[in-house]
């Protein structure tokens, strides 16, 4: 990859993607307070650099990721944080659309918000592990116009019974 005319909040996104990407993969083996505590530390920063993200002018219109990650392995994914929140997994989400129309809570997982991220930023680093300068950038803007549109409400979201949890320990 080359790294060439990449700003360094760029730079910092795509290593931060791949430090998501890694503990996510990683976290069948992980105890489940440090990986919270990991997610804790690790989605504010995305948020924020995500935020940051300058997207290139000269580009038109963004395109679409290409999708890297497949159905099957998406959903083991969200298996394996399901079996590593356990009882966590669930909580009630407040900023779901439907909200507005109904008298009933709304459930959310935890493991499918971290799994949704995972699939949106799994492409991006899988899209740009071997691209030039110019790719790497169409690949920024697509995942910038992701972040504005889908997963960044979902990072949000998700934080909020991350939180609860890393502050609870003994819920765990």
């Amino acid at each position: 990859m080359s790294n060439q005319g990449l700003s360094n909040n760029s730079l910092a996104f795509i290593a931060l993607c791949n430090e998501y990407c890694s503990a996510i993969e990683q976290a069948p083996a992980a105890e489940p307070s440090e990986f919270t505590a990991n997610m804790i530390r690790l989605l504010p920063r995305l948020y924020i650099t995500a935020n940051d993200l300058k997207t290139d002018e000269s580009i038109e219109e963004a395109g679409y990721l290409e999708q890297a990650l497949d159905e099957d392995n998406y959903e083991t994914v969200r298996r394996n944080l399901e079996t590593l929140f356990g009882a966590n997994d669930t909580y009630l989400e407040v900023f779901e659309e439907d909200m507005k129309y109904s008298d009933t809570p709304i459930a959310a997982s935890v493991s499918e918000g971290l799994a949704d991220i995972f699939q949106s930023l799994y492409n991006f680093v899988e899209m740009v592990r071997e691209a030039p300068a110019e790719a790497i950038a169409a690949a920024i803007d697509s995942v910038k116009e992701d972040f504005d549109n889908y997963w960044g409400q979902i990072l949000c979201n998700v934080m909020r019974p991350l939180n609860h949890i890393y502050h609870n320990p003994e819920e765990i």
